[in-house]
């Protein structure tokens, strides 16, 4: 059986193929040809937002180093260029958004994939209208089913990924993959409060999302399990055993003890520990914010001190069983645990993550169990950190041993107030995209030109972001060439 890492080797080794020529010949190339847009042409491009190509030209213009530039103005509109499908569903705005070489859109992903534009939907029409239609989706797809992470552009088809198609789980209509990750719920309600915040505009959130919203609720309380394991579960006949739970299919054990448990970390493989911490910091954020949205916009207290007193449960679960510490007494945060005991230390690039607790709102950047957290984790004390002659960075089993996400790198740029720091973030992003002119999934510590995934739209929106927030925080970083 085809698994998703054999699929997007295949697809991934065309598109690498295509790609290397270019950076074969690049010190060779003349700079206007080694720096030609690599965007499609206007014509077939999948959405335009005249306030991201206005916001575009004039950021572009900004950075001195060509190189950085460049990689700019490829990354930036990517999302908009090349995954968005945009029209109408049942009488309401929809769209949806693939994540790049897999034609599924995922929660997470395409929540993430849009963030970076969130600051110019107040004036943009065009942007208002993508943010309520996925909006619109997510709520759909949560009603479809608020345990899958992954779901199919027509909300009655059967998934066509390849490997999901055998899986021992409760697959219905309109769900692409369905594996339970705490994050990827959360992640439509961070992108609901952002355009929320980002605009004051009410259209979206209609008793549908209302309804979605307490779906999500009840889903996270029922997978405090406190009464029992609750009705999810999953098994693939899969070779890599990251693809699949033990126990039936509910998962290694843990104890009830007010987390929330998540079978899936948000790199889509399965947790070693079911307590996932990163994933519980991110939902304390979301319920939250869910608590402060339906005051708002519906008056409705009880539902908002529900979502305020999970929070409040959850919260007071990770201080108690999620820390950790070092020789010295320093408390950390661990990665998973299980309630009994047991706690892992390592970090993973994909997020929500221990380095990008700050990145979410889950603590300030100077948070001193934050600055320990993070020192460990980008060291050799995670076993997922690797060092390199290309880049340092962190990974995670997904892709195995010796491959950094870009994603990693760019998450250490966001939350750093270190010059230096942020500087050299900037060189490995500029020096291991293999001339291809894109973010990439990974890329081996000592070979960029060993990549994965040519076409990872969230990458490359995150790295459009990076840039963004450092033209807002530190211009002269990008100014100089």
């Amino acid at each position: 059986m085809l698994d998703r890492r054999d699929f997007l080797k295949l697809i991934g080794a065309a598109a690498a193929s295509a790609a290397l020529p270019v950076a074969r010949g690049f010190a060779a190339t003349p700079a206007s040809s080694r720096f030609a847009s690599k965007r499609p042409p206007p014509a077939q491009r999948k959405f335009v937002s005249p306030a991201v190509e206005r916001e575009l030209t004039r950021l572009k213009a900004r950075i001195g180093d060509p190189k950085l530039a460049w990689l700019f103005e490829n990354c930036y509109p990517n999302t908009l260029d090349t995954t968005v499908h945009a029209g109408t569903l049942e009488g309401k705005p929809d769209t949806f958004i693939v994540t790049g070489d897999i034609d599924a859109m995922w929660l997470r992903d395409s929540s993430a994939q849009v963030w970076p534009y969130l600051p110019l939907a107040k004036h943009d029409d065009a942007l208002r209208r993508l943010y309520r239609g996925l909006i619109h989706r997510h709520a759909r797809c949560i009603a479809i089913d608020p345990y899958a992470n992954a779901f199919m552009a027509d909300p009655h088809a059967r998934t066509t990924l390849p490997w999901a198609q055998h899986d021992d789980t409760d697959m219905q209509p309109g769900v692409a993959e369905r594996k339970w990750e705490v994050d990827s719920p959360c992640w439509t309600i961070r992108l609901a409060h952002g355009y929320w915040q980002a605009t004051g505009d009410r259209a979206p959130f209609d008793d549908d999302w209302r309804t979605a919203m307490r779906r999500v609720l009840e889903t996270f309380r029922t997978q405090q399990r406190k009464h029992g394991p609750g009705p999810y579960h999953f098994q693939r006949a899969a070779a890599a055993p990251t693809d699949t739970l033990a126990l039936g299919g509910y998962g290694w054990p843990g104890k009830p003890v007010g987390l929330i448990f998540s079978m899936f970390r948000p790199s889509d493989d399965a947790c070693k520990y079911p307590l996932f911490v990163p994933g519980n910091w991110f939902a304390v954020v979301s319920l939250k914010q869910l608590a402060a949205m339906t005051r708002a916009l519906f008056s409705d207290e009880t539902f908002a001190r529900d979502c305020e007193t999970l929070a409040g449960e959850v919260e007071t679960a990770l201080t108690q069983y999620a820390l950790m510490r070092d020789e010295r007494g320093n408390a950390f945060w661990a990665y998973e645990v299980d309630g009994y005991g047991d706690q892992l230390f390592m970090d993973d690039a994909n997020v929500p993550s221990l380095l990008a607790l700050p990145y979410l709102g889950c603590c300030k950047r100077d948070d001193a169990r934050y600055r320990a957290t993070r020192a460990l984790a980008w060291s050799g004390r995670n076993p997922y950190f690797f060092s390199g002659t290309a880049a340092q960075g962190i990974g995670g089993p997904h892709e195995g041993l010796r491959m950094i996400w870009p994603m990693s790198i760019m998450i250490r740029a966001l939350t750093s107030d270190d010059d230096a720091e942020i500087r050299q973030c900037l060189r490995w992003l500029a020096t291991t995209d293999a001339g291809t002119g894109f973010m990439h999934e990974a890329f081996d510590q000592d070979d960029p030109s060993h990549y994965t995934r040519a076409w990872f739209a969230w990458a490359n929106s995150l790295f459009g972001e990076l840039i963004v927030d450092l033209a807002a925080r530190t211009p002269s970083l990008l100014q100089s060439g």
